[in-house]
This record gives structure tokens, sequence and C-alpha cells, in this order.
């Protein structure tokens, strides 16, 4: 039976059950562009979706937007519309030095500091990455050889991008251990645990997120466009060995 998928605007006869997914709608025709005979299925809001495929399998992309609350809704949907794996392929704040701008972060679990998660699962739940996903993106790493640094470890979703009053609890996960700070991680582990479907994050690393290792903020350089190309074609070789 055909499900309609209010705010993707996409039915679920025309998606496969594999699907990359990642902040910004320019980014997803970016990915699109890379596959073979990609089609734009739907846009609606921040909602940009295409397919394609990419070493013989279909495989679509989709965008989400900023934050783990409208990310969520692309989440749920792609689920109810029948997906099975999907990867995100974002940008990210690094925590640690010798993680620096311009590698790649396979996150393994991430800290939920983000308000969606506290409203659909009780405290101390976790949000853990797939490990078939883990293994699939350390695998299609290796086998690039890309000459781009990529790390893995936990990561922290923070729903906020500028700070006010508070101070953000950077200093905190960095003792810990934590390796970088992103937006919507927390939210796609969580949903997917929920929904038993595999989900996992490869982030491109474009900046020092810690007080006393950050720059001016620039996120728009070669640096960081190569990693985020790199990480690109890692998801798409990684979506297809699932």
């Amino acid at each position: 039976m055909t499900k309609h998928l209010p705010n993707l605007k996409l039915t679920s006869d025309i998606l496969p059950e594999r699907v990359l997914v990642c902040g910004d709608p320019g980014r997803a025709k970016i990915i699109a562009e890379l596959m073979d005979n990609p089609v734009q299925i739907a846009q609606n809001r921040e909602y940009h979706s295409y397919s394609g495929s990419w070493n013989g399998k279909q495989v679509a992309v989709v965008s989400h937007g900023v934050g783990a609350p409208g990310a969520a809704v692309c989440f749920e949907e792609l689920i109810m519309g029948g997906v099975q794996s999907m990867i995100r392929v974002g940008t990210a704040g690094s925590y640690q030095k010798e993680v620096k701008p311009g590698s790649l972060v396979v996150s393994t679990a991430a800290v939920s500091c983000d308000g969606l998660t506290k409203q659909i699962v009780p405290p101390g739940f976790p949000a853990v990455a797939d490990r078939k996903v883990i293994e699939a993106l350390a695998n299609a790493a290796a086998l690039r050889e890309n000459d781009i640094p990529v790390n893995e470890g936990i990561t922290l979703t923070l729903d906020a991008f500028y700070s006010g009053v508070l101070e953000f609890p950077h200093q905190l996960y960095k003792k810990a251990g934590v390796v970088a700070v992103d937006m919507e991680n927390s939210a796609l582990f969580v949903i997917a645990s929920l929904k038993g479907v595999q989900a996992g994050s490869i982030l491109a690393i474009d900046g020092y997120a810690d007080a006393e290792l950050r720059e001016e903020y620039n996120p728009h350089n070669e640096l960081v466009s190569y990693a985020v190309d790199a990480g690109i074609k890692i998801a798409l070789d990684a979506i297809t060995q699932l």
C-alpha cells in the first residue's frame, strides 16, 4: 500500500530503501548529481529529495535542514515510507586538537543535549549508531584511501548554534573525550533505534567548537569542501554495502 509522506511531499512507492540525508538542500543536489540517472522526486520547505543509483543500487538523497526537530520530521517520514538504511552526511565542530578542520568523523554514538529526544524517550536512553553502518563507513573510507584523516568516536548533539547567557557544555564534553558537536545526530540515532532501522553518520569537520582552539569560523574554504566531498563518496559507497 502506497503511503503519502505529507511534509516530504513524497510517496513510498518512489522511495528506495537506502537514503543519504544532509542538512543543506544545495548539498543534496550536489550528491544527486554524482549519482547515475538522478532525478528530483520532491521539494517542500527544507526537504529536497532526489533519487538515482550508485554502484548499481537505488539510493535517495533528502535534505533535512538545520536542527533536530525539523530533521526528526524527515527521518520519521522516511522510515514511514519504507527506508531501511540512512546515513547522514553532515558537518561538525571539533572538540579535540588532533581532530582538525578538513578531517572526517564517523560518529559511533551521540550525547543527547538536544530537546527533541527528551520528548520522545526517557532520560538515559542511548543514542547509538548502527554497528553495521559504522563498519560500512570505515570499510568504504579505507578502500578509497583518501589523504583525509577519518576518526571514529562519540559526538554531541546540541540545539543552539550561537550562545546566549548560558555557557555551552563544550569544556565538559571535551574532557570526556567527545570528538565533535553537531545538531542532528542524536535525533537520527534515537529514531532509528526506536523504529528498528540502520543509521549512521559521517561528518566533515568545519572548525573548532572549543573556544581554546577556535579561530574565526569560516566553513566555506577549500579544505572543508574537500572533506565534504570525500565524506559524500564514502557515504555513497557505504550505503550500497548495506
